[in-house]
């Protein structure tokens, strides 16, 4: 009895270190507010936006899978912390990812199924799993919008900003004339296998919310 609540208490605390994680998106554009997004915050997100998406708009799916997969899709974090495309390839990620979760999950008994889980959101080949990856990327298009809107951002202030100057970024913002113009629409491509999901990105776009 003793090992299992050891193991829980462990688990919750490693866990816990993700409310102080905070996203490196928003530390890379230098923004202006007090309080920033944890990875914690990340996730309730993109589960109260899974939870909106899918009764609003009637999918056949396993609600449940989804909202445990967003649950536990940040879990490398605690270990590898919240790294970005251009620190580091999608690939290495993975595999980096995955390493650590099985560190952090290597005394839990449940810890294949858990693993499993992973895996599957990964891959991105269930419906399930699309979905989830979907809420990941666009919970993180409302919060750029948000913040953008908000005037926390200043992109005459970009000073140490490791991305300000490469080429792409560039043509973007200028083209966007906003972080979160440029930011959503880099991210649309990934939305073209489902309507609902292009259609929000592209009303995110456009309007206040």
């Amino acid at each position: 009895m003793n090992d299992k609540i050891r193991e829980t208490i462990n688990f919750y605390v490693l866990c816990n270190k993700l409310k102080d994680t905070i996203r490196t998106g928003h530390k890379i554009w230098n923004i202006k507010r007090d309080r920033v997004e944890s990875v914690a915050e990340h996730i309730y997100g993109t589960q109260m936006l899974a939870i909106a998406i899918y009764y609003q708009f009637n999918y056949d799916l396993d609600l449940k899978k989804i909202l445990y997969m967003l649950a536990i899709h940040e879990l490398e974090e605690i270990i590898i912390g919240d790294l970005t495309y251009f620190q580091i390839s999608n690939r290495e990620k993975e595999i980096e990812g995955m390493k650590a979760c099985e560190s952090i999950l290597k005394n839990m008994i449940g810890k294949d199924e858990i693993l499993s889980i992973i895996k599957e959101f990964n891959k991105k080949e269930t419906k399930e799993a699309r979905f989830a990856y979907h809420c990941d990327k666009l919970e993180c298009d409302f919060q750029i919008k948000l913040y953008d809107q908000s005037g926390c951002f200043d992109l005459n202030d970009q000073g140490n900003n490791p991305i300000i100057n490469d080429t792409i970024i560039k043509e973007r913002l200028e083209s966007a004339g906003c972080l979160s113009g440029a930011w959503i629409e880099y991210d649309k491509s990934k939305y073209e296998d489902d309507p609902v999901f292009l259609a929000i990105a592209n009303y995110l776009k456009d309007n206040n919310v």
